[in-house]
């Protein structure tokens, strides 16, 4: 009798994700160089050497690090925190790192990460973005396996502009954040690529890392995640990136965050701008007025007053343009270094001509001109010169009114104006 063959079970192996390695040198000339140069005399050196102390550190194995240092070297760099005078909120991370060289054997890698990251975070407040850089690289390096600090490395390499770094980074957050179940880090981390992608002008790159984004928001129930990867697929769709209504992820991103969301006030200053675009004159003068209040810093507030001057002249309402466009005028007055000065300036001008006042127009946009060029903002400088020239061209003429929405459109843009209105009062209230 033959016997049965048994067939031997399928070995089922778990999948090992294999974590991308990520660019850790920018253009400095050495490591920490950055440092240097911007924070000056004993603290720079003070912060330069404690940088070079955790990266030795974290270069070696944990069962290696005994005896890496020299002896003596935690007394030098005792003695050096107080020769420099450091900042308070400076001294406890600093003395982390200093008893890290004392014993480097015992030193846990979390607290060596976390004091780095106080750093960082100091440094980035100070404006020092190199030294901000450094040592949140430093805090990734120190802890490798969390994928948090490898996130907030590719955060602040996009803010420098360094984008092939910031995207190693992020992918690697991602890498990692997949195999430690860190779905909140996952989620930002391809909102991080999607957003690096936008300046980069990818925008189909973009749009689907947003997409994964919240893909991974829904699955996880990252409610404020899902909020924010909608308000970016709304920025992209309404820049004209895609055919799909942008309303809809607008809508979607309002119920997402919710009443008290900080981001809520960004939204609908995006969504009413959108609005005037399209020539829904009258639910942006809402909204933007009802975002005012929300406003407390001066280039802030003009901004918002600039856009409801936009919004004032394209529903018709002179008064109110008037009176606006004399209150952001006396904001511009009080200080020539705003950041958004050309851009405020470039409202006024489009709310000017589609008043049919020529000379305000040409005004305004003329020192928007001026403004954009000191400061190499292109688009607004070239948006600022068109307008110009349509003026002088057609000056003494009215402005061609835009063209109205569809009325089943309108209802529903009116409906959800009336929402972020309600919303955004009821946000004071509560404060």
């Amino acid at each position: 009798m033959r016997t049965k063959r048994m067939t031997p079970p399928v070995r089922r192996t778990t999948r090992r994700w294999r974590t991308p390695p990520a660019i850790t040198h920018g253009a400095e000339a050495f490591e920490g160089a950055g440092i240097l140069d911007e924070v000056k005399g004993a603290l720079g050196l003070l912060l330069w050497q404690s940088l070079r102390d955790v990266s030795l550190w974290a270069s070696f194995e944990p069962d290696e690090r005994s005896g890496i240092f020299v002896a003596g070297a935690e007394d030098n760099r005792l003695a050096a925190v107080r020769a420099a005078e450091v900042d308070v909120q400076l001294e406890p991370p600093l003395m982390t790192i200093v008893r890290m060289v004392g014993a480097p054997e015992s030193a846990r890698p979390e607290t060596v990460a976390m004091a780095c990251q106080h750093i960082a975070h100091w440094a980035d407040v100070q404006g020092y973005s190199a030294s901000g850089i450094s040592f949140a690289q430093a805090a990734a390096l120190a802890l490798p396996g969390d994928a948090s600090y490898a996130y907030a490395v590719g955060r602040l390499a996009r803010r420098r502009a360094e984008h092939a770094r910031a995207e190693t980074w992020f992918r690697r957050a991602v890498a990692l954040a997949r195999q430690t179940g860190d779905w909140t880090t996952y989620a930002l981390a391809f909102s991080g690529l999607g957003n690096l992608y936008s300046q980069r002008g990818n925008v189909p790159a973009a749009r689907r890392f947003h997409v994964r984004a919240l893909r991974a928001a829904r699955r996880h129930s990252l409610r404020q995640i899902q909020g924010a990867a909608l308000h970016d697929l709304f920025v992209i769709v309404a820049g004209g990136g895609e055919g799909d209504d942008p309303e809809r992820y607008a809508r979607a991103a309002f119920e997402a965050y919710g009443q008290d969301h900080p981001r809520l006030p960004a939204l609908a200053q995006d969504v009413a701008y959108y609005w005037i675009l399209r020539g829904h004159h009258e639910p942006a003068l809402h909204v933007f007025q009802a975002l005012l209040p929300h406003m407390t810093r001066l280039d802030e507030r003009l901004v918002v007053l600039a856009n409801v001057a936009r919004a004032a002249a394209g529903a018709g309402e002179r008064k109110l343009f008037e009176e606006t466009w004399d209150e952001v005028w006396d904001g511009l007055g009080r200080s020539d270094q705003l950041e958004n000065g050309a851009q405020v300036l470039l409202e006024l001008a489009h709310g000017a001509a589609a008043l049919g006042e020529p000379e305000r127009a040409e005004r305004a946009a003329d020192r928007a001109s001026q403004i954009a060029t000191a400061r190499s903002e292109q688009r607004v400088r070239v948006e600022a010169e068109d307008l110009l020239e349509s003026v002088r061209r057609t000056r003494g003429a009215r402005a061609k009114p835009a063209e109205a929405p569809h009325a089943a459109a309108a209802e529903e843009t009116g409906a959800f104006a009336a929402d972020l209105v309600r919303t955004l009062n009821a946000a004071l209230v509560t404060r």
